[in-house]
């Protein structure tokens, strides 16, 4: 089966940049490093800065070997829900500016041995990091029908998540579901006609969320941003999907991740960042059909507030 090593272009990435406010002597940090395209476009605006990035994905790893001979460039083999321990370890504890581009990059998608996208036949995997204990397929033949539900109704919005969770409950005890074609046999039938593809889409997306504890870490990140940004420090998030954009929208308009915002004795709201777009900024027309990712993307840009 082939897989394609090619990386598509950044998302939003003139908006991105515009987001960061980069000084050339700054400190930035992008979280998901992927394929590079925003990480080479920052450090072409550094002169005595640095930037620093994560990825967990082997892959993204390999495809950074060029940059790692460049002084101003550290890239770090880790999740960045680990963001504070590792920025404390280089010593790169007050950043200028942070960029998360979140979701599975358009190289995952395409790799179809890694079991993240729909068109190809493969072995359901969805792991960013290789490494990692739990696949998509211990979940499917593991998970009680009830779990099975939660997953697909919290993370992929599904809306007979109860019936398809009882379906590939059921389905498992005739033959396990360790494929993608498995896996769409089994929930074709309860498909909305002519929307087949979204439902799977859902379906997949769910999972991957749950392989990988996507919202967990995106939660863990957002509440260590205030403590890593400096005074003025812009972080920029880029999201695909309503339960990502929702998270990041609640954490900078009420510094919380759910609930209301705080409010000190005087009124004052106590919320350490500051939004700088009033709306999430989306990708133009031209940008859509040149990139079909870009589609669904919505990018958020805050500022942590001076002490």
């Amino acid at each position: 089966m082939e897989s394609t090593t090619h990386y598509h272009a950044p998302v939003m990435l003139a908006e991105c940049l515009d987001g960061l406010a980069i000084r050339p002597e700054g400190t930035y940090v992008d979280v998901t490093f992927g394929g590079g395209g925003h990480a080479r476009a920052i450090l072409e605006q550094l002169t005595t800065g640095r930037l620093l990035v994560f990825d967990q994905d082997a892959d993204a790893a390999a495809n950074a070997a060029p940059l790692k001979s460049d002084a101003r460039f550290t890239f770090i083999a880790a999740n960045f829900r680990h963001l504070r321990r590792y920025l404390k370890l280089y010593k790169a504890e007050k950043l200028d500016g942070i960029l998360a581009d979140l979701g599975v990059s358009s190289h995952q998608f395409d790799t179809a041995e890694r079991g993240f996208s729909t068109r190809f036949e493969a072995q359901l995997d969805m792991r960013m990091n290789q490494q990692g204990e739990r696949n998509a397929r211990q979940i499917l033949n593991e998970y009680s029908a009830a779990e099975l539900q939660s997953v697909l109704g919290r993370y992929g919005e599904v809306h007979n998540a109860r019936t398809v969770a009882e379906a590939i409950f059921a389905a498992r005890h005739s033959a396990p579901i360790n494929t993608v074609n498995d896996l769409k046999a089994v929930v074709e039938r309860y498909a909305p006609r002519h929307r087949e593809h979204k439902y799977f889409a859902q379906i997949f997306q769910a999972l991957r969320i749950e392989v990988n504890e996507e919202m967990a870490v995106l939660e863990e990140f957002l509440l260590q941003t205030p403590e890593v940004l400096a005074p003025g420090g812009r972080l920029v998030v880029m999201s695909y999907h309503s339960l990502e954009d929702r998270l990041v929208k609640n954490y900078i308009n009420k510094g919380k991740l759910e609930g209301e915002v705080e409010k000190d004795f005087y009124g004052n709201e106590l919320k350490p960042l500051r939004s700088v777009t009033r709306k999430p900024l989306e990708a133009t027309a031209d940008e859509i059909e040149r990139n079909p990712r870009a589609r669904s993307a919505k990018l958020r840009i805050a500022e942590k507030k001076e002490d």
